[in-house]
């Protein structure tokens, strides 16, 4: 099956580049990478999505679920569709009938341009509502059944709150629009800024059904001790939802999962079949059972106390459990 990417890299001598460009609709084949070739009317583009993300369960209702990921900084196109195919075959494998798409910001896959790649999220989040989301919701109708989900892995989550945030203050048409589920990831965002209210997420929060943060204080990557991370205030992927966020917002504490994930080789074997792409810490949750599992109860409206990947821990937690 193809995968369906929204780009906007800079395409140079036919190639993409770590550089802001136009956006590109792309429909990349099986077992290869983006290319500025795999471009296809945005219309037909639309088209093809909605169409897929469309399906009628047992009882004959129709239903529809499209899910808009972004990914995080220091990716390249190719580790852009590695993990966007993890992410969308995991959900399909295990019954997920809709459509993943990945948003492919301009990160340069180079571990140093951490605040480059931040700068470039922050341009570039808007169009992943004015010529994505936004574009997708005004098509919608009382009747139609298609819900839209976000997730932002690591910076992603950064862009999906710019996003909203800019929607917000340019005045979208339809500004009663709403996305069902909001998923950050290692979200690499000041846990302060999940608060209710603060003006940074109020946007966020005024737009979705649910906002599901996955976090582990086991992420190396969003440790404050981390070079690129000096000064920077403790991130919601890592110590988790601020105690005053709002009840639409849920944490899910993958903590002593991810424990047992490292410390079992048994676990990590049955958990991540494909392996673990990238820093383990930080990136574990693409391609694991586990957690695609927990993302697909999610994505279709399971009750977020009863799912059968979480329990509550001694202190009141709603953690990750196998």
């Amino acid at each position: 099956m193809p995968s369906y990417v929204m780009s906007v890299r800079k395409v140079s001598r036919g190639q993409f580049t770590a550089d802001i460009g136009n956006t590109s609709y792309l429909v990349v084949p099986d077992g290869k990478d983006p290319s500025p070739g795999h471009a296809i009317p945005a219309q037909e583009w639309f088209d093809k999505v909605t169409n897929g993300a469309k399906w009628t369960n047992d009882k004959g209702q129709k239903r529809g679920d499209l899910l808009f990921a972004a990914h995080g900084y220091n990716m390249s196109e190719s580790e852009v569709i590695e993990r966007h195919r993890l992410l969308a075959n995991g959900l399909a494998d295990i019954g997920f009938k809709g459509m993943v798409v990945s948003f492919d910001w301009p990160s340069d896959d180079k571990a140093l341009a951490y605040l480059a790649d931040r700068h470039k999220a922050k341009l570039t989040a808007m169009r992943l509502m004015t010529e994505g989301i936004a574009y997708v919701s005004e098509k919608q109708k009382p009747d139609c059944p298609v819900n839209i989900h976000v997730l932002g892995h690591s910076t992603g989550a950064y862009v999906l709150t710019e996003a909203f945030d800019d929607a917000d203050d340019s005045n979208l048409p339809n500004s009663a629009w709403k996305v069902s589920q909001i998923i950050f990831v290692a979200g690499d965002v000041s846990s302060s800024v999940m608060s209710n209210p603060d003006p940074r997420s109020d946007s966020i929060y005024r737009h979705c059904i649910r906002l599901t943060n996955y976090s582990s204080r086991r992420d190396q990557a969003l440790d404050i001790s981390n070079v690129k991370r000096v000064g920077v205030a403790p991130r919601v992927g890592r110590i988790g939802l601020p105690d005053n966020a709002p009840s639409l917002a849920i944490n899910v504490d993958c903590t002593q999962y991810y424990e047992q994930l490292d410390n079992d080789p048994e676990v990590l074997k049955q958990d991540e079949p494909y392996g673990i792409v990238g820093m383990p810490t930080h990136s574990w949750y693409f391609g694991n059972k586990i957690f695609t599992r927990d993302l697909f109860y999610t994505l279709i409206g399971t009750d977020r106390y009863s799912m059968p990947t979480r329990s509550v821990d001694g202190e009141g937690k709603t953690v990750l459990i196998r």
